[in-house]
């Protein structure tokens, strides 16, 4: 079984990105293989986190709702 310690979630760089932006609200969305870690993830992050319970079918599957950051994981990066 897999622990949250075996994977990079890149906390400090997520926390970096929020102190940078000051984002209100930050929604994060996992694939299936990573939801039982959505609540690890929440608890180290230094702001208001919403996470999306849906299907997410890769980095273009942008959730519709109302939030003012959204970090994807287990994608590959997506540049804009």
């Amino acid at each position: 079984m897999m622990k949250f310690e075996d994977y990079d979630f890149e906390i400090k760089r997520i926390n970096d990105i929020i102190k940078k932006n000051k984002p209100k609200s930050l929604l994060i969305q996992l694939p299936d293989g990573l939801k039982p870690f959505a609540t690890y993830i929440a608890d180290k992050i230094n702001v208001d986190v919403f996470i999306w319970a849906g299907s997410c079918f890769g980095a273009c599957d942008i959730p519709n709702a109302n939030f003012d950051l959204l970090i994807q994981f287990g994608h590959t990066e997506f540049k804009r």
